[in-house]
């Protein structure tokens, strides 16, 4: 008796609880929009990644052709060789401007001269 009583009372709340919609239920606004044109935040991670903060040490996915690729693209011609430290750097040799100078690519892609 007990359980036909509870799930009764069950079933009569959940009708309610999905009844019909009221009319103030669909004057339902949307979240407050900012109005501001320029953005508020600011950036993440703003250090270069290229020549100024040196080279990071750590482990490279790199592939010696993407290292030479990322050199290459760094505005350096006449990659040699490239051979990978115990840091994880790819390190080599490399022209630039007409003078040859060595170049290392960390594990994120920049590119430093040695």
């Amino acid at each position: 008796m007990k359980s036909s009583l509870l799930t009764l009372a069950a079933a009569a709340a959940l009708l309610t609880a999905c009844g019909p919609k009221t009319e103030t239920a669909d004057k339902t606004e949307g979240p407050a929009v900012s109005t501001s044109e320029a953005p508020r935040n600011t950036a993440v991670d703003t250090t270069p990644t290229t020549g100024d903060a040196g080279p990071t040490p750590g482990a490279s996915s790199y592939t010696e052709a993407q290292a030479k690729s990322a050199i290459e693209s760094a505005g350096y011609t006449g990659v040699g060789p490239l051979t990978q430290n115990e840091n994880g750097l790819w390190q080599g040799k490399a022209a630039k401007d007409g003078k040859e100078v060595s170049v290392s690519v960390d594990y994120k892609g920049a590119v430093t001269a040695l």
